[in-house]
C-alpha cells in the first residue's frame, strides 16, 4: 500500500504525469490558487517587470502575475503541467505575456540577471538540490530583484531561513498567511532580496 500511496503523489504532485498528475493539477488550482493569488499581491510586480515562476503548475500564479507584470515565465519539470498552464493561459501565452519553459529550479534555461522577481508556491520542499536551486535562482535575478517563496508551515523543508541566508540572498524575512477556506493550512511565505 505505502508503495501505491508513493506513486500517487509522485506521479500527482511532484512530478505530475498522466491521469493523477491531471488530477494533481486540479487540486492544486483550488488548494494553492488563493495563495499564489497572495503571493503575486505580496510582490507588488510593476507594469515593465520580468517575472519566473518557478513551478506553476496549472497556471493560477501566471494569470495574476501576467495582469500586472510585463512578461511572466513558468518553468516547471511536469509536460502534463506546462500542457494544464498553456489551455488555462492560452491567450497570454499567444500575446506573449506568458511563456512556458520545461526546467526545473536548478536548471530554468533562463538567461542572467532577467528576472525581476522569481516566485515559488508549494514546490521547494520537492526540489531535488535546493543549494543548486538557490544559486540558479541568484543567477537568473536581476540585481536587487525580489523573491517570494510559499510554502505549507506544514511542509516547510528544515531551515529555509537559514538556508535562503546561506545562498546569499538579504533581507530575509518570513511571514505567515491564513489562507481563506475549510482544508487549507497556513503557509509561511519566506521574501528575501537578491
Amino acid at each position: 500500500m505505502g508503495a501505491l500511496v508513493s506513486k500517487v503523489v509522485l506521479k500527482g504532485f511532484g512530478l505530475p504525469e498522466g491521469v493523477f498528475g491531471r488530477f494533481g493539477g486540479w487540486v492544486m488550482a483550488r488548494g494553492n490558487g488563493a495563495i499564489e493569488k497572495h503571493v503575486v499581491k505580496m510582490a507588488r510586480l510593476q507594469g515593465k517587470e520580468h517575472v519566473m515562476v518557478l513551478g506553476p503548475g496549472p497556471g493560477v500564479g501566471l494569470v495574476a502575475a501576467a495582469e500586472r507584470a510585463a512578461i511572466v515565465v513558468g518553468v516547471d519539470p511536469s509536460d502534463t503541467m506546462l500542457l494544464a498552464a498553456r489551455h488555462h493561459c492560452g491567450e497570454l501565452v499567444e500575446a506573449g505575456k506568458v511563456q512556458l519553459i520545461r526546467g526545473d529550479a536548478a536548471d530554468t534555461h533562463q538567461p542572467d540577471h532577467s528576472a525581476s522577481v522569481v516566485i515559488s508556491v508549494n514546490n521547494v520542499q520537492l526540489w531535488a538540490d535546493r543549494p543548486a536551486a538557490y544559486a540558479e535562482i541568484r543567477r537568473v535575478m536581476k540585481p536587487a530583484a525580489r523573491l517570494l517563496v510559499s510554502v505549507s508551515e506544514k511542509r516547510a523543508p528544515g531551515n529555509l531561513l537559514a538556508e535562503l541566508e546561506s545562498a546569499g540572498f538579504s533581507n530575509v524575512k518570513v511571514s505567515t498567511w491564513d489562507p481563506p477556506g475549510r482544508r487549507t493550512t497556513a503557509a509561511a511565505i519566506y521574501t528575501a532580496d537578491r
